[in-house]
């Protein structure tokens, strides 16, 4: 090493920079803490200003998300689609490209991937465009709902091949890193392969990620949710024998999903073969509730083996792992009565299972690439340390001390994940009553609201609730207008926001719909 002491400078300048490394959890505490108490104004206002800071940032795609759901949460359909605009853009950008840098790929192997784009995984992909979907028809807009569904569709048939190109580039990037003639590197790729190999890393692997062996699998990729909705639409907002068929399948699908006692769905495919046959759609209202929180990514250690100190102990170094955090504290279902009779919403879709799926194929990558980072970085390390100190005892001291700063500053696990998106999705069907009135409370007769939908139609009644503590978020629209055609959305300030359950009825106001185009799946 030629020139010890201009390299200790900039090592020097690194670590003191790299100190304030933050999580996204740490980034995100306060808001999330506001967003589980169900102040989602507050949360919006938050969000969306960090968004805007961060709007050139490589966090733009994730910050979007939070606060496009953020601004629907509150009622605010046009704005929340403005955000998920924003974040799609992003998106698509990165889509488009070829490949990943691979240059970039490599540098982050060298600091921590929590230092790449955010580019946003599938599912939250799938769930922008759906997100998008219901904004829309909230908006009174089917026929660019139908474009949203059908693009969530076409994500989730995507998903598969993107997450096979991933472990591709990640590949390509250990071996252009194998082959490079920066010291320690060139042997990087050698070494996390044994330390992979290793039963005591593999032993704390397998403890770290046990939990996610109990999640129940849907098929990769795939979102029950997302699946359900588009059978409501193209059942409800048919123009033809295509969009009819297209619903059917959907209906199976979703019952594949959740069991074929499902009494709802079994009562949805009945509903969609009688429309095939030429009947009417029977009046009936729905009821969709998100509850509680998605999981979040925690960082856990893991101590690596490092294989290129000597011939004698293999000494460890512990790295930053990214782990999901379920979160509890959810309100378990809603009771849905109306003309005397009560159903209680069930299962449609896990999140808890949907990330897990998700993160489950996505943890051999994670676990390549951390390894990668963590003996490259501490290959480079030790060569710094040997060298400064056969040259002086003094300068090899701080060395150590810098490269040890340096490690710990950049030793954090890329945490970045869609928070504000629900622990679950539940939901329920009954026959629209004669008299308007659906009472929704939680289980217990807590948070207990009046809505009022309109006799005749095809009702959506959406509810969102962040927490067991949190109010209850209550807004409506019609999926299939009655006689009077039109579309409603179901307001309680100004227009804007859903409706917070009280006592008191939820008002709505109509817009005349847009008529949707015919396509086929």
């Amino acid at each position: 090493m030629k020139h010890p002491a201009n390299l200790l400078a900039v090592l020097g300048l690194v670590s003191v920079l790299g100190i304030g490394c933050q999580t996204y959890n740490q980034k995100t505490k306060d808001v999330t803490q506001l967003w589980r108490q169900g102040n989602v104004q507050e949360a919006a206002a938050q969000f969306s200003a960090k968004a805007q800071k961060e709007k050139n940032g490589k966090d733009t795609v994730i910050w979007r998300l939070e606060q496009a759901e953020a601004l629907r949460a509150g009622g605010q359909w046009q704005e929340s689609n403005t955000a998920f605009d924003a974040a799609e853009e992003k998106i698509n950008r990165h889509d488009e490209r070829a490949k990943v840098s691979i240059s970039q790929e490599a540098g982050a192997l060298l600091s921590n991937q929590a230092n790449l784009p955010y580019e946003g995984r599938d599912y939250d992909k799938v769930m922008l465009n759906a997100y998008k979907a219901l904004n829309f028809l909230q908006l009174g807009e089917p026929d660019k709902a139908r474009v949203e569904l059908i693009r969530a569709y076409q994500r989730q048939q995507d998903a598969v091949e993107n997450n096979k190109r991933r472990i591709e580039k990640t590949e390509e990037a250990a071996n252009n890193l194998k082959n490079s003639k920066e010291r320690g590197a060139d042997q990087a790729k050698d070494m996390a392969d044994k330390a992979k190999a290793h039963p005591k890393f593999n032993q704390q692997v397998g403890s770290a990620y046990s939990h996610l062996d109990s999640l129940k699998a849907y098929a990769d990729y795939v979102n029950p949710f997302v699946v359900y909705l588009d059978a409501l639409f193209f059942m409800t907002a048919s123009v033809g024998g295509s969009d009819l068929e297209r619903a059917r399948k959907s209906f199976e699908r979703v019952l594949g999903f959740t069991g074929e006692t499902n009494k709802f769905i079994k009562q949805d495919l009945e509903t969609i073969d009688q429309v095939l046959q030429g009947a009417a759609l029977p009046p009936t209202t729905y009821v969709i509730f998100e509850t509680g929180t998605a999981p979040i990514r925690d960082q856990i250690r893991i101590d690596i083996p490092l294989f290129f100190i000597g011939k004698g102990d293999v000494p460890y170094v512990g790295a930053a792992f990214p782990r999901l955090k379920f979160q509890d504290g959810h309100l378990p279902c809603l009771s849905v009565s109306a003309n005397g009779t009560t159903e209680t919403t069930v299962l449609l879709s896990s999140m808890d299972s949907v990330v897990g799926q998700s993160f489950k194929n996505e943890l051999p990558t994670i676990i390549t690439k951390t390894l990668l980072s963590t003996v490259t970085k501490a290959a480079a390390a030790y060569g710094i340390n040997k060298a400064a100190s056969d040259q002086d005892k003094v300068a090899g001291l701080v060395s150590k001390i810098l490269t040890g700063l340096y490690q710990a500053a950049v030793n954090i696990a890329d945490t970045r994940t869609w928070t504000t998106l629900p622990k679950e999705f539940q939901f329920c069907r009954i026959p629209t009553p004669a008299n308007h009135r659906v009472e929704i409370s939680g289980p217990g007769g807590e948070s207990k609201t009046e809505v009022m939908v309109e006799d005749g139609a095809v009702n959506l009644i959406y509810v969102k609730s962040t927490s067991a503590t949190s109010p209850l978020m209550v807004s409506q629209l019609k999926l299939k207008p009655s006689s009077a055609a039109t579309v409603s959305t179901s307001t309680a300030i100004e227009g804007r926001s859903p409706a917070i359950a009280t006592k008191a009825p939820v008002e709505s106001a109509a817009v005349p719909p847009a008529q949707p185009a015919d396509t086929q799946r």
